[in-house]
C-alpha cells in the first residue's frame, strides 16, 4: 500500500524524537548533571504529556518545546539560529500533523527536509532515513509529472519541429537513461563522502572507474590532484590544503577525486588521470592509506564499538583506527579515553603508517556541538582546535 503524505511526516516525527532525545537528554546532563530531570520539566510547566516519563520517553512535541524553550540557555552553545528556525518550524509541522490536516508534496517534502537537516545538526544517525524519504518522495512527484505532461501532449512530451539547419537537442546530446527514462533521483547526484567511504552510495560515486568517467577535471580540479600525487609521493605538493567553496561548489566532489585517484585502481583505467600524472612527471602511484573523517556523521557524544571490539570517542581515535586498526588505536588509546590531546603520537602515526591521504569535511559541525568543558567522550571545544594544530604541524613534518 502506498505512503501518504501524512505517512510519511508522522514517520519523520518520530525517527525526529529517536534522534533529538539523546542529544537534549545530553546536553541538559552537560549543564545540570543529576539535576537535568528536573531542570527540563521547568520549561514545559505542568505539561501531563510529560509526567512519569523520563527525559528520553518524552513526545516530539515536548522535545522540541523544550528545545524552543530552553534555547538561550542550553542549545545555543551548540546549535546555531538557522536550527533554532527549524525547531519552531517543525513545531509547526508537527501541529498540522497531530490535527490530521493533508500534506501537499510540497509541504511534506518541506517538513521532511527541516527535520533531516535539524537531525543531522546534532549528529543523529536518524537524518539518513529521513533523508531517504525525502528523495523517495521526490522521486515519486516527478514520476507524477511526467506522467501528467506525457498526457497533455498526447503520450509524446517533444512534438515540435525544429526550424531552418538547427539539428533538435535530443540528436546532439543524449540524456543519461535515468534522465531519459525518467527515473532520474536527485539524492544520486549528492555527493556523499563518508557514504562513498562506507562502500555505499551509487556506482556514480563508490566506484572509482565510473566516478572518474562522469568526472570533468578542471584546471583546479586537476591542480589538486597534481599537488595530492606530489606530495604522497615525497616530490613536493602541500602537506596540507584547506577547500574553500559555497555551498554546491564542488568541495566534497574534489575530496572524492582524492580519495578514488589513491584507491588502487590502475591510473589507466581511470580517465583523465593519465594527463595528471604526465603534469606531475610520474607514471605510477604510490600506495596509500585514506582516512574519512565526515562531522556530522561522527556523534561526539556517543563512542562507536568497531568490529574488531575497539571502542572509539574521539576524532584522533578515529583517525588512528582507520589508519592501522586495533595497533594503530593503541598508540592513543590512552588519549581517546581521556579525550585529550595526542600531541607528538600524531606524528610517530603518520611516519610509521605514511603515506597517508587524511580527508575531513564538516569538522565545524563536529566541533560545534561540543562543550568548554571535557564531559563529553570526544573531549572540549578547545581540544579540538589542540588537535587541529598537532595534526597539521605533523602533516608538515
Amino acid at each position: 500500500m502506498a505512503m501518504s503524505n501524512q505517512d510519511r511526516v508522522g514517520k519523520a516525527m518520530r525517527l525526529l524524537r529517536e534522534g533529538l532525545a539523546p542529544f537534549i537528554e545530553r546536553e541538559f546532563r552537560a549543564l545540570h548533571q543529576e539535576r537535568a530531570e528536573e531542570e527540563a520539566r521547568k520549561y514545559l510547566g505542568n505539561d501531563r504529556a510529560v509526567a512519569g516519563k523520563s527525559l528520553r520517553e518524552w513526545d516530539v512535541a515536548a522535545l522540541l518545546k523544550l528545545m524552543w524553550e530552553s534555547w538561550n540557555a542550553v542549545f545555543s552553545r551548540a546549535l546555531g539560529r538557522a536550527e533554532r528556525s527549524l525547531v519552531q518550524e517543525l513545531r509547526d509541522w508537527r501541529n498540522k500533523w497531530a490535527h490530521q490536516e493533508p500534506f501537499s508534496s510540497d509541504d511534506a517534502d518541506r517538513a521532511l527536509d527541516s527535520a533531516a537537516r535539524l537531525l543531522t545538526a546534532v549528529s543523529a544517525p536518524q537524518a539518513d532515513e529521513v533523508n531517504g524519504m525525502k528523495h523517495e518522495l521526490r522521486r515519486l512527484t516527478f514520476d507524477a509529472k511526467v506522467r501528467q505532461e506525457k498526457r497533455k501532449a498526447g503520450g509524446s512530451l517533444i512534438k515540435a519541429a525544429v526550424a531552418g539547419e538547427l539539428k533538435p537537442w535530443r540528436e546532439v546530446v543524449t540524456p543519461h537513461p535515468d534522465v531519459a527514462s525518467g527515473r532520474y533521483q536527485q539524492a544520486e547526484f549528492a555527493a556523499d563522502l563518508w557514504q562513498v567511504h562506507l562502500g555505499e552510495g551509487p556506482d556514480e560515486y563508490r566506484n572509482p572507474r565510473e566516478f572518474f568517467r562522469r568526472t570533468y577535471l578542471t584546471e583546479s580540479l586537476k591542480r589538486l590532484l597534481i599537488d595530492g600525487a606530489k606530495r604522497l609521493s615525497g616530490k613536493g605538493g602541500d602537506p596540507v590544503v584547506q577547500l574553500q567553496t559555497n555551498f554546491g561548489g564542488g568541495k566534497t566532489h574534489s575530496m572524492l577525486a582524492l580519495y578514488h585517484l589513491f584507491s588502487g585502481v590502475s591510473p589507466a583505467e581511470l580517465a583523465g588521470v593519465d594527463e595528471v600524472l604526465n603534469e606531475a612527471g610520474m607514471t605510477t602511484l604510490p600506495s596509500v592509506r585514506r582516512v574519512v573523517l565526515v562531522g556530522n556523521k561522527i556523534s561526539p557524544g556517543n563512542p562507536v564499538k568497531k568490529p574488531d571490539g575497539t571502542v572509539v570517542r574521539t576524532l584522533w581515535g578515529e583517525l588512528a583506527w582507520q589508519l592501522g586498526g586495533k595497533d594503530a588505536f593503541a598508540r592513543v588509546r590512552g588519549d581517546d579515553e581521556r579525550a585529550t590531546n595526542p600531541g607528538d603520537t600524531m606524528r610517530e602515526l603518520l611516519n610509521q603508517y605514511g603515506p597517508c591521504l587524511i580527508l575531513i569535511d564538516e569538522w565545524v559541525a563536529y566541533a560545534r556541538q561540543l562543550h568548554d568543558q571535557s564531559d563529553l567522550p570526544a573531549g572540549s571545544f578547545e581540544t579540538q582546535f589542540t588537535f587541529a594544530q598537532a595534526l597539521t604541524e605533523s602533516a608538515k613534518l
